[in-house]
């Protein structure tokens, strides 16, 4: 499994924050804090934009580094992603992503 999918699927090199960074692209962290922003109702900033990727070593958005419940249970379990883990069929949180991205349940299993 690549090393750039994430714990619940999504690929991390599609992720603006990621590629934000990769880039160092100021316009690209401006335009997705402004969205995450409005999405979240939060103060989210153009320099909180910064992620080398989910299950990889390096810096991460403060939300996938200390806040994503997802993450956090991957870790405690310690699964590779999601698709390794048992629950992964009743798994609400998960469930949530895979409904909205079809795609990533295609990574989970590959």
């Amino acid at each position: 499994m690549r090393d750039m999918i994430a714990y619940c699927g999504l690929d991390c090199e599609k992720c603006d924050a990621y590629l934000a960074t990769i880039n160092d692209d100021w316009a690209l962290r401006e335009k997705t804090a402004k969205l995450w922003a409005q999405l979240n109702n939060a103060p989210i900033l153009p320099e909180h934009i910064n992620c080398q990727g989910c299950r990889v070593k390096g810096i991460k958005t403060l939300f996938c580094d200390s806040l994503c419940s997802i993450r956090k249970c991957a870790l405690k379990k310690g699964v590779v992603t999601c698709g390794d883990c048992n629950d992964i069929q009743k798994c609400q949180m998960v469930g949530a992503i895979i409904s909205n991205n079809p795609d990533a349940l295609k990574n989970l299993k590959e």
